[in-house]
Protein backbone atom coordinates (compact mmCIF):
# COMPACT_ATOMS: atom_id res chain seq x y z
CA UNK A 1 0.00 0.00 0.00
CA UNK A 2 1.68 3.51 -1.28
CA UNK A 3 2.12 5.49 2.42
CA UNK A 4 3.82 8.77 0.84
CA UNK A 5 2.69 10.70 4.04
CA UNK A 6 5.26 8.34 6.42
CA UNK A 7 8.13 10.44 5.32
CA UNK A 8 6.95 13.10 3.77
CA UNK A 9 7.07 17.43 4.74
CA UNK A 10 4.19 19.07 3.99
CA UNK A 11 3.99 23.09 3.01
CA UNK A 12 0.89 24.47 4.62
CA UNK A 13 -0.73 27.63 2.86
CA UNK A 14 -2.79 29.88 4.23
CA UNK A 15 -4.73 31.25 1.07
CA UNK A 16 -5.44 34.41 2.37
CA UNK A 17 -1.77 35.35 2.90
CA UNK A 18 -0.31 33.34 0.16
CA UNK A 19 -0.27 35.53 -3.10
CA UNK A 20 -2.96 37.59 -4.50
CA UNK A 21 -3.04 37.12 -8.50
CA UNK A 22 -6.14 39.73 -9.27
CA UNK A 23 -5.12 42.35 -6.67
CA UNK A 24 -8.15 42.83 -4.49
CA UNK A 25 -6.01 42.57 -1.36
CA UNK A 26 -6.60 38.89 -0.85
CA UNK A 27 -4.48 35.70 -1.52
CA UNK A 28 -6.10 32.93 -4.01
CA UNK A 29 -6.03 29.93 -5.57
CA UNK A 30 -4.65 31.33 -8.99
CA UNK A 31 -1.98 32.66 -6.97
CA UNK A 32 -0.60 29.73 -4.84
CA UNK A 33 -0.49 28.14 -8.86
CA UNK A 34 1.90 30.76 -9.83
CA UNK A 35 4.05 30.42 -6.50
CA UNK A 36 3.81 26.56 -6.84
CA UNK A 37 7.27 26.65 -7.87
CA UNK A 38 8.67 27.96 -4.84
CA UNK A 39 7.22 25.08 -3.04
CA UNK A 40 8.51 23.13 -5.28
CA UNK A 41 12.23 24.92 -4.74
CA UNK A 42 11.91 23.73 -1.20
CA UNK A 43 12.23 20.26 -1.50
CA UNK A 44 8.80 19.81 0.09
CA UNK A 45 6.57 16.62 -0.77
CA UNK A 46 3.37 18.36 -0.83
CA UNK A 47 1.09 21.13 0.51
CA UNK A 48 -1.82 21.59 2.92
CA UNK A 49 -4.41 24.01 1.99
CA UNK A 50 -5.87 25.43 5.30
CA UNK A 51 -10.04 26.05 4.05
CA UNK A 52 -11.17 27.99 0.83
CA UNK A 53 -14.33 27.25 0.85
CA UNK A 54 -17.05 30.02 0.26
CA UNK A 55 -17.46 31.30 3.93
CA UNK A 56 -18.25 34.56 5.77
CA UNK A 57 -14.83 34.64 6.87
CA UNK A 58 -16.08 35.20 10.56
CA UNK A 59 -13.11 32.58 11.46
CA UNK A 60 -10.58 32.79 8.69
CA UNK A 61 -12.58 30.49 6.49
CA UNK A 62 -13.56 28.18 9.12
CA UNK A 63 -16.89 28.89 9.28
CA UNK A 64 -18.05 27.10 6.02
CA UNK A 65 -20.90 28.15 4.11
CA UNK A 66 -20.37 25.18 1.24
CA UNK A 67 -18.31 22.28 1.51
CA UNK A 68 -18.36 21.67 -1.61
CA UNK A 69 -17.07 25.26 -3.66
CA UNK A 70 -14.92 27.78 -3.52
CA UNK A 71 -15.24 30.97 -2.07
CA UNK A 72 -15.22 33.53 -4.99
CA UNK A 73 -12.53 35.91 -3.75
CA UNK A 74 -10.24 32.57 -3.57
CA UNK A 75 -11.51 31.57 -7.44
CA UNK A 76 -13.33 28.77 -9.13
CA UNK A 77 -13.31 25.19 -8.77
CA UNK A 78 -11.75 25.49 -12.50
CA UNK A 79 -9.23 27.24 -10.51
CA UNK A 80 -8.83 24.82 -7.66
CA UNK A 81 -9.00 22.20 -10.56
CA UNK A 82 -6.21 23.37 -12.31
CA UNK A 83 -4.12 23.87 -8.93
CA UNK A 84 -4.39 20.45 -8.67
CA UNK A 85 -3.01 19.42 -11.86
CA UNK A 86 0.01 21.99 -11.82
CA UNK A 87 1.10 20.36 -8.15
CA UNK A 88 0.98 17.09 -9.35
CA UNK A 89 2.86 18.06 -12.49
CA UNK A 90 5.47 19.11 -9.61
CA UNK A 91 5.23 16.15 -7.93
CA UNK A 92 3.39 17.87 -4.96
CA UNK A 93 0.38 16.15 -3.47
CA UNK A 94 -2.10 18.17 -1.89
CA UNK A 95 -3.88 18.16 0.98
CA UNK A 96 -7.25 19.84 2.20
CA UNK A 97 -8.95 21.39 5.60
CA UNK A 98 -12.13 19.43 6.34
CA UNK A 99 -13.75 21.00 9.11
CA UNK A 100 -16.61 18.62 10.48
CA UNK A 101 -17.19 20.24 14.41
CA UNK A 102 -19.34 23.19 12.55
CA UNK A 103 -21.18 24.94 9.48
CA UNK A 104 -21.11 28.62 8.93
CA UNK A 105 -24.31 30.71 10.23
CA UNK A 106 -24.96 30.97 6.29
CA UNK A 107 -25.20 27.22 5.60
CA UNK A 108 -28.18 26.41 3.96
CA UNK A 109 -28.66 23.52 6.56
CA UNK A 110 -28.60 26.35 9.25
CA UNK A 111 -31.03 28.66 7.60
CA UNK A 112 -33.22 26.21 7.26
CA UNK A 113 -32.82 24.90 11.11
CA UNK A 114 -34.07 28.77 11.35
CA UNK A 115 -36.71 28.88 9.48
CA UNK A 116 -38.06 25.32 10.33
CA UNK A 117 -38.21 26.05 14.14
CA UNK A 118 -38.18 24.43 17.47
CA UNK A 119 -38.84 20.71 17.26
CA UNK A 120 -38.23 20.35 12.73
CA UNK A 121 -36.52 17.59 11.46
CA UNK A 122 -34.14 20.47 10.29
CA UNK A 123 -32.82 21.79 13.75
CA UNK A 124 -32.13 17.94 14.07
CA UNK A 125 -29.10 18.57 12.33
CA UNK A 126 -27.45 20.65 14.76
CA UNK A 127 -27.80 21.51 18.70
CA UNK A 128 -30.82 23.08 19.78
CA UNK A 129 -32.32 23.50 23.36
CA UNK A 130 -34.31 25.51 25.19
CA UNK A 131 -32.37 27.20 27.88
CA UNK A 132 -32.78 27.51 32.01
CA UNK A 133 -34.83 29.74 34.25
CA UNK A 134 -38.50 30.56 33.90
CA UNK A 135 -38.58 32.13 30.61
CA UNK A 136 -35.62 30.45 29.11
CA UNK A 137 -33.27 33.72 29.37
CA UNK A 138 -30.43 30.95 30.50
CA UNK A 139 -27.96 29.16 28.41
CA UNK A 140 -29.01 25.36 28.22
CA UNK A 141 -25.90 24.24 30.57
CA UNK A 142 -22.34 26.24 31.50
CA UNK A 143 -20.07 25.18 28.90
CA UNK A 144 -17.38 27.89 27.25
CA UNK A 145 -16.63 29.05 23.76
CA UNK A 146 -12.70 28.64 23.06
CA UNK A 147 -13.03 32.13 21.61
CA UNK A 148 -14.69 33.12 24.94
CA UNK A 149 -18.14 33.88 26.10
CA UNK A 150 -20.59 30.98 26.34
CA UNK A 151 -21.18 28.32 23.75
CA UNK A 152 -24.59 28.95 23.59
CA UNK A 153 -26.64 31.69 21.50
CA UNK A 154 -29.90 32.56 21.30
CA UNK A 155 -31.96 32.82 18.67
CA UNK A 156 -35.14 34.93 18.21
CA UNK A 157 -38.06 32.14 18.76
CA UNK A 158 -36.23 31.38 22.49
CA UNK A 159 -33.85 28.02 21.72
CA UNK A 160 -30.35 28.13 22.24
CA UNK A 161 -27.66 26.90 19.39
CA UNK A 162 -24.16 25.27 20.84
CA UNK A 163 -20.75 26.49 18.81
CA UNK A 164 -17.63 25.46 20.72
CA UNK A 165 -16.15 28.44 18.46
CA UNK A 166 -17.60 31.58 17.46
CA UNK A 167 -21.51 32.33 17.53
CA UNK A 168 -20.81 32.22 13.63
CA UNK A 169 -20.53 28.45 13.75
CA UNK A 170 -22.89 26.56 14.88
CA UNK A 171 -22.05 22.89 15.86
CA UNK A 172 -23.53 19.88 13.87
CA UNK A 173 -25.02 17.11 15.80
CA UNK A 174 -22.67 13.88 14.63
CA UNK A 175 -25.40 11.88 16.38
CA UNK A 176 -27.75 12.02 13.17
CA UNK A 177 -26.82 9.72 9.71
CA UNK A 178 -27.66 12.75 7.71
CA UNK A 179 -24.57 14.41 8.93
CA UNK A 180 -22.03 11.31 8.81
CA UNK A 181 -23.37 10.73 4.93
CA UNK A 182 -22.84 14.25 4.02
CA UNK A 183 -19.57 14.51 5.11
CA UNK A 184 -19.10 11.16 3.18
CA UNK A 185 -19.80 12.84 0.08
CA UNK A 186 -17.84 15.76 0.92
CA UNK A 187 -14.79 13.44 1.24
CA UNK A 188 -15.34 11.85 -1.98
CA UNK A 189 -16.39 15.29 -4.07
CA UNK A 190 -12.62 16.46 -3.20
CA UNK A 191 -10.73 12.89 -3.57
CA UNK A 192 -12.50 12.33 -7.00
CA UNK A 193 -10.96 15.86 -7.93
CA UNK A 194 -7.73 14.46 -7.19
CA UNK A 195 -6.47 15.10 -3.63
CA UNK A 196 -4.34 13.33 -2.08
CA UNK A 197 -5.43 14.06 1.40
CA UNK A 198 -7.12 15.90 4.02
CA UNK A 199 -6.54 17.51 7.40
CA UNK A 200 -9.36 16.82 9.56
CA UNK A 201 -10.08 20.27 11.82
CA UNK A 202 -10.59 19.50 15.92
CA UNK A 203 -10.76 16.03 14.87
CA UNK A 204 -11.01 14.57 18.61
CA UNK A 205 -14.13 17.42 19.23
CA UNK A 206 -17.27 16.40 17.10
CA UNK A 207 -19.12 13.49 19.07
CA UNK A 208 -21.10 15.25 22.02
CA UNK A 209 -22.76 13.72 25.81
CA UNK A 210 -26.32 15.54 24.44
CA UNK A 211 -28.12 12.46 26.48
CA UNK A 212 -30.79 14.83 28.65
CA UNK A 213 -30.23 16.44 31.12
CA UNK A 214 -27.26 18.04 29.32
CA UNK A 215 -24.39 18.54 32.16
CA UNK A 216 -22.56 21.35 33.13
CA UNK A 217 -18.61 21.17 33.15
CA UNK A 218 -17.29 20.57 36.67
CA UNK A 219 -14.22 22.84 35.92
CA UNK A 220 -14.60 25.55 33.19
CA UNK A 221 -11.23 26.95 31.80
CA UNK A 222 -12.93 29.74 30.59
CA UNK A 223 -12.94 28.29 27.13
CA UNK A 224 -9.53 26.84 26.81
CA UNK A 225 -9.13 22.79 25.70
CA UNK A 226 -7.20 22.20 28.29
CA UNK A 227 -9.96 22.25 30.64
CA UNK A 228 -10.48 18.47 29.11
CA UNK A 229 -7.92 17.33 31.65
CA UNK A 230 -9.98 18.34 34.44
CA UNK A 231 -12.93 16.63 33.29
CA UNK A 232 -11.76 13.06 31.79
CA UNK A 233 -15.74 12.34 30.73
CA UNK A 234 -15.50 15.95 28.92
CA UNK A 235 -18.86 15.97 27.11
CA UNK A 236 -17.48 17.46 24.23
CA UNK A 237 -13.70 16.82 23.97
CA UNK A 238 -12.23 13.08 23.30
CA UNK A 239 -15.79 11.49 23.20
CA UNK A 240 -15.71 7.45 22.71
CA UNK A 241 -17.89 8.02 19.89
CA UNK A 242 -15.72 10.41 17.76
CA UNK A 243 -13.55 7.01 16.66
CA UNK A 244 -16.20 5.13 14.91
CA UNK A 245 -16.62 8.58 12.71
CA UNK A 246 -12.83 8.21 11.84
CA UNK A 247 -13.18 4.51 11.15
CA UNK A 248 -15.95 5.30 8.96
CA UNK A 249 -14.15 7.91 7.43
CA UNK A 250 -11.00 5.41 6.55
CA UNK A 251 -13.27 3.31 5.12
CA UNK A 252 -13.95 6.10 2.27
CA UNK A 253 -10.53 6.85 2.29
CA UNK A 254 -8.90 3.63 1.49
CA UNK A 255 -11.70 2.64 -1.21
CA UNK A 256 -9.81 4.82 -3.10
CA UNK A 257 -6.07 3.83 -5.32
CA UNK A 258 -4.42 5.20 -3.84
CA UNK A 259 -5.79 5.17 -0.92
CA UNK A 260 -6.20 9.17 0.32
CA UNK A 261 -4.42 9.94 3.45
CA UNK A 262 -5.69 11.97 6.72
CA UNK A 263 -4.00 14.07 9.57
CA UNK A 264 -6.13 14.96 12.48
CA UNK A 265 -5.78 18.15 14.64
CA UNK A 266 -5.86 16.40 17.86
CA UNK A 267 -4.74 18.73 20.86
CA UNK A 268 -4.45 15.45 23.39
CA UNK A 269 -1.89 14.58 25.98
CA UNK A 270 0.25 11.53 23.53
CA UNK A 271 -1.39 8.55 25.35
CA UNK A 272 -4.64 9.89 24.24
CA UNK A 273 -4.08 11.61 21.31
CA UNK A 274 -2.60 7.83 19.82
CA UNK A 275 -5.60 6.74 20.44
CA UNK A 276 -6.62 8.34 16.97
CA UNK A 277 -3.87 7.18 14.82
CA UNK A 278 -4.71 3.13 15.50
CA UNK A 279 -4.41 1.31 12.44
CA UNK A 280 -8.20 1.80 10.86
CA UNK A 281 -8.63 5.32 11.71
CA UNK A 282 -6.73 8.49 10.69
CA UNK A 283 -3.20 7.81 9.48
CA UNK A 284 -1.68 10.69 12.04
CA UNK A 285 -2.50 13.05 14.42
CA UNK A 286 -0.06 16.62 15.12
CA UNK A 287 2.15 16.39 17.54
CA UNK A 288 1.66 19.86 19.79
CA UNK A 289 3.79 17.73 21.84
CA UNK A 290 6.54 18.68 19.82
CA UNK A 291 5.44 22.16 19.15
CA UNK A 292 4.99 23.48 23.09
CA UNK A 293 7.79 21.98 24.61
CA UNK A 294 10.51 24.98 25.70
CA UNK A 295 13.73 25.32 24.67
CA UNK A 296 15.43 22.45 26.87
CA UNK A 297 17.55 19.52 25.60
CA UNK A 298 15.65 17.60 28.30
CA UNK A 299 12.23 18.52 27.32
CA UNK A 300 12.82 17.30 23.93
CA UNK A 301 14.35 14.01 24.46
CA UNK A 302 11.10 13.42 26.42
CA UNK A 303 9.02 14.36 23.66
CA UNK A 304 11.03 12.49 21.15
CA UNK A 305 10.80 9.66 22.85
CA UNK A 306 7.32 9.19 23.67
CA UNK A 307 6.31 10.47 20.37
CA UNK A 308 8.24 7.45 18.77
CA UNK A 309 7.25 4.91 21.04
CA UNK A 310 3.27 5.66 20.89
CA UNK A 311 3.63 6.46 17.05
CA UNK A 312 5.42 3.05 16.66
CA UNK A 313 2.69 1.16 19.23
CA UNK A 314 -0.01 1.98 16.47
CA UNK A 315 2.58 1.61 13.54
CA UNK A 316 2.30 4.62 12.55
CA UNK A 317 5.12 7.55 12.53
CA UNK A 318 5.24 10.75 14.30
CA UNK A 319 4.45 14.19 13.07
CA UNK A 320 6.71 17.06 14.12
CA UNK A 321 5.37 20.79 14.02
CA UNK A 322 7.31 24.05 15.00
CA UNK A 323 4.47 26.28 13.98
CA UNK A 324 1.26 26.70 12.00
CA UNK A 325 -1.73 28.89 11.56
CA UNK A 326 -2.92 29.16 15.21
CA UNK A 327 0.13 29.96 17.51
CA UNK A 328 2.80 32.21 17.44
CA UNK A 329 5.40 32.22 15.29
CA UNK A 330 8.77 30.04 16.24
CA UNK A 331 10.64 33.16 15.38
CA UNK A 332 9.42 35.32 18.04
CA UNK A 333 8.17 32.58 20.53
CA UNK A 334 11.78 31.33 21.22
CA UNK A 335 12.77 35.00 21.48
CA UNK A 336 10.94 35.16 24.55
CA UNK A 337 11.79 34.67 27.71
CA UNK A 338 10.78 30.61 29.53
CA UNK A 339 7.04 30.77 30.71
CA UNK A 340 6.45 34.29 28.95
CA UNK A 341 2.23 34.14 28.93
CA UNK A 342 2.13 34.78 24.88
CA UNK A 343 -1.88 36.46 25.12
CA UNK A 344 -0.64 39.14 27.62
CA UNK A 345 2.80 39.44 25.03
CA UNK A 346 -0.01 40.00 22.24
CA UNK A 347 -1.88 42.29 24.54
CA UNK A 348 1.34 44.17 25.03
CA UNK A 349 2.00 44.64 21.06
CA UNK A 350 4.82 42.49 21.66
CA UNK A 351 6.46 45.12 24.08
CA UNK A 352 6.57 43.43 27.17
CA UNK A 353 8.54 41.45 27.52
CA UNK A 354 11.03 42.99 25.26
CA UNK A 355 11.90 39.98 22.53
CA UNK A 356 15.31 38.81 21.84
CA UNK A 357 15.28 38.88 18.09
CA UNK A 358 18.77 37.07 17.67
CA UNK A 359 18.33 34.72 20.16
CA UNK A 360 15.08 33.86 18.56
CA UNK A 361 16.16 33.27 14.74
CA UNK A 362 19.43 31.22 16.59
CA UNK A 363 16.69 28.51 18.15
CA UNK A 364 14.68 28.71 15.56
CA UNK A 365 17.18 27.92 12.82
CA UNK A 366 18.45 25.41 15.49
CA UNK A 367 14.93 23.61 15.90
CA UNK A 368 14.46 23.09 12.76
CA UNK A 369 17.48 21.19 11.82
CA UNK A 370 15.67 19.06 15.03
CA UNK A 371 12.63 19.04 12.93
CA UNK A 372 13.88 17.56 9.83
CA UNK A 373 16.31 14.93 11.17
CA UNK A 374 13.71 12.99 12.59
CA UNK A 375 11.88 10.16 11.45
CA UNK A 376 8.16 10.48 10.44
CA UNK A 377 6.64 13.98 8.51
CA UNK A 378 7.16 17.32 8.94
CA UNK A 379 4.24 20.35 8.66
CA UNK A 380 5.88 23.91 7.77
CA UNK A 381 4.00 26.74 8.07
CA UNK A 382 4.19 29.25 5.26
CA UNK A 383 6.62 32.12 6.37
CA UNK A 384 8.50 29.61 8.53
CA UNK A 385 10.97 28.76 5.77
CA UNK A 386 11.48 32.85 5.89
CA UNK A 387 12.06 33.25 9.75
CA UNK A 388 8.94 35.58 9.45
CA UNK A 389 8.23 36.77 13.41
CA UNK A 390 5.13 37.40 14.62
CA UNK A 391 3.30 40.56 13.86
CA UNK A 392 2.43 41.42 17.16
CA UNK A 393 1.63 45.08 17.07
CA UNK A 394 -1.20 44.77 14.64
CA UNK A 395 -3.76 48.05 15.34
CA UNK A 396 -6.82 46.92 17.02
CA UNK A 397 -8.97 48.04 14.00
CA UNK A 398 -6.97 45.67 11.53
CA UNK A 399 -8.08 42.55 13.72
CA UNK A 400 -9.96 39.75 11.87
CA UNK A 401 -9.76 37.32 14.12
CA UNK A 402 -12.46 36.50 16.43
CA UNK A 403 -10.94 35.87 19.73
CA UNK A 404 -10.53 39.82 19.58
CA UNK A 405 -14.32 40.52 20.30
CA UNK A 406 -15.40 37.50 22.10
CA UNK A 407 -12.82 37.53 24.40
CA UNK A 408 -13.67 41.25 24.98
CA UNK A 409 -10.43 42.29 23.96
CA UNK A 410 -8.85 40.64 26.14
CA UNK A 411 -7.17 38.08 23.39
CA UNK A 412 -5.80 39.24 20.51
CA UNK A 413 -6.33 36.12 18.74
CA UNK A 414 -4.23 34.65 16.17
CA UNK A 415 -3.61 37.56 12.98
CA UNK A 416 0.07 37.94 13.74
CA UNK A 417 0.58 35.25 12.06
CA UNK A 418 -1.44 35.40 9.12
CA UNK A 419 0.05 38.63 7.75
CA UNK A 420 1.10 38.19 3.90
CA UNK A 421 3.94 36.94 2.73
CA UNK A 422 6.70 39.36 1.49
CA UNK A 423 7.67 38.36 -1.81
CA UNK A 424 9.86 41.08 -2.72
CA UNK A 425 12.38 43.52 -1.00
CA UNK A 426 9.80 46.73 -1.96
CA UNK A 427 6.12 47.35 -3.22
CA UNK A 428 3.33 48.59 -2.18
CA UNK A 429 2.78 44.43 -0.76
CA UNK A 430 6.16 42.98 -1.29
CA UNK A 431 5.03 41.08 -4.09
CA UNK A 432 2.08 39.93 -2.81
CA UNK A 433 -0.60 41.73 -4.82
CA UNK A 434 -0.24 45.11 -6.53
CA UNK A 435 -3.20 46.74 -4.48
CA UNK A 436 -2.05 46.39 -0.70
CA UNK A 437 -2.91 43.47 1.89
CA UNK A 438 -6.12 42.02 3.62
CA UNK A 439 -3.93 42.08 6.89
CA UNK A 440 -0.93 45.17 7.12
CA UNK A 441 2.39 44.36 6.45
CA UNK A 442 5.00 46.00 8.58
CA UNK A 443 7.33 48.81 6.80
CA UNK A 444 10.20 46.09 7.61
CA UNK A 445 8.82 43.17 5.97
CA UNK A 446 10.50 43.14 2.85
CA UNK A 447 13.81 42.33 4.44
CA UNK A 448 12.47 38.89 5.05
CA UNK A 449 11.24 38.51 1.70
CA UNK A 450 11.85 35.74 -0.61
CA UNK A 451 13.64 37.79 -3.42
CA UNK A 452 15.98 38.91 -0.62
CA UNK A 453 16.63 35.70 1.23
CA UNK A 454 17.12 33.37 -2.30
CA UNK A 455 20.42 35.70 -3.18
CA UNK A 456 21.35 35.71 0.86
CA UNK A 457 24.23 33.12 1.95
CA UNK A 458 22.78 31.53 4.69
CA UNK A 459 19.91 32.89 5.09
CA UNK A 460 16.74 31.03 6.54
CA UNK A 461 15.35 30.27 3.50
CA UNK A 462 18.84 28.57 2.20
CA UNK A 463 18.55 26.63 5.20
CA UNK A 464 15.51 25.14 4.86
CA UNK A 465 16.57 24.51 0.91
CA UNK A 466 19.88 22.76 2.04
CA UNK A 467 18.06 20.73 5.06
CA UNK A 468 15.49 19.59 2.90
CA UNK A 469 17.99 18.35 0.06
CA UNK A 470 19.86 16.46 2.47
CA UNK A 471 17.01 14.76 4.48
CA UNK A 472 16.67 11.62 2.07
CA UNK A 473 20.14 10.91 3.92
CA UNK A 474 18.51 11.09 7.54
CA UNK A 475 15.29 9.08 6.56
CA UNK A 476 16.53 5.36 5.38
CA UNK A 477 15.05 4.41 8.53
CA UNK A 478 12.50 4.84 11.45
CA UNK A 479 14.85 5.06 14.09
CA UNK A 480 16.52 7.73 16.76
CA UNK A 481 20.04 6.32 18.00
CA UNK A 482 21.04 8.30 21.05
CA UNK A 483 24.59 8.68 21.01
CA UNK A 484 25.86 7.86 24.47
CA UNK A 485 28.64 9.77 25.12
CA UNK A 486 27.35 13.10 23.14
CA UNK A 487 23.63 13.02 24.44
CA UNK A 488 23.83 14.79 27.66
CA UNK A 489 22.99 17.94 29.50
CA UNK A 490 22.15 20.47 27.05
CA UNK A 491 23.05 18.89 24.13
CA UNK A 492 20.90 16.69 21.63
CA UNK A 493 22.74 14.17 20.05
CA UNK A 494 21.21 11.23 17.63
CA UNK A 495 22.41 8.75 14.92
CA UNK A 496 20.20 8.99 12.00
CA UNK A 497 20.12 5.96 9.29
CA UNK A 498 23.91 5.13 11.17
CA UNK A 499 25.76 7.97 9.51
CA UNK A 500 24.34 10.77 9.78
CA UNK A 501 25.46 12.40 13.65
CA UNK A 502 22.28 15.55 14.76
CA UNK A 503 23.86 17.84 17.12
CA UNK A 504 22.05 20.28 18.97
CA UNK A 505 22.96 22.47 21.49
CA UNK A 506 20.19 23.94 23.35
CA UNK A 507 22.77 25.74 25.92
CA UNK A 508 24.44 28.94 25.38
CA UNK A 509 27.94 27.97 25.90
CA UNK A 510 29.59 25.94 22.82
CA UNK A 511 30.49 22.69 22.77
CA UNK A 512 33.44 20.61 21.24
CA UNK A 513 32.67 19.71 17.55
CA UNK A 514 33.02 15.97 16.65
CA UNK A 515 34.92 14.70 13.66
CA UNK A 516 33.06 14.46 10.65
CA UNK A 517 32.05 16.44 7.11
CA UNK A 518 29.56 19.14 8.05
CA UNK A 519 26.71 18.84 5.98
CA UNK A 520 24.43 21.47 7.14
CA UNK A 521 24.67 23.72 10.18
CA UNK A 522 22.61 26.38 11.49
CA UNK A 523 25.20 28.44 12.55
CA UNK A 524 28.93 29.14 11.29
CA UNK A 525 31.21 26.83 11.76
CA UNK A 526 34.28 28.18 12.83
CA UNK A 527 37.33 25.90 14.68
CA UNK A 528 36.05 23.01 16.43
CA UNK A 529 33.50 24.23 18.60
CA UNK A 530 29.22 23.80 18.02
CA UNK A 531 28.23 27.04 19.26
CA UNK A 532 25.76 27.65 21.94
CA UNK A 533 21.95 27.31 20.39
CA UNK A 534 22.89 25.87 17.02
CA UNK A 535 22.94 22.44 15.29
CA UNK A 536 24.94 20.75 12.82
CA UNK A 537 24.17 17.20 10.88
CA UNK A 538 27.61 15.52 10.68
CA UNK A 539 28.62 12.58 8.14
CA UNK A 540 30.76 10.57 9.50
CA UNK A 541 31.13 6.44 10.89
CA UNK A 542 29.76 5.86 14.46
Amino acid sequence: MHQWWRNAVLYQVYPRSFTDSDGDGVGDLAGLTARLDHIAALGVHGIWLSPFYPSPWADGGYDVSDFRDVDPSLGTLSDFEAMVRAAHKRRLKVMIDIVPNHTSLEHPWFQEALEAGPGSPERELYVFRDGKGPRGELPPTNWRSTFGGPAWTRVPDGQWYLHMFAPEQPDLDWGHPRVREEFRGILRFWADKGVDGFRIDVAYAMAKDLDEPLRDLVHVEGGRFEDILANPDHPLLDRPEVHEVHRDWRRVTDSYDPPRAMVGEVWLPSERRVLYTRPDELHQAFNFDFLKAPWDADAYRRVIDSSLADAHEVGTVPTWVIGNHDVVRPVSALGLPAGTDLKAWLLSDGRDPEPDPEQGRRRARALVLLELALPGSAYIFQGEELGLPEVADLPATALEDPRWDNSEHTDKGRDGCRVPLPWSAEGTSFGFGRNGSWLPQPSWWGQYSVEVQARQRGSMLRLYQAALSLRPDCNVDGEVKWDPDLNRGPLLAFWRGGYVLVLINTGSVPVPLPEGEIMVSSAPLTGDELPGEAAVWLHREP
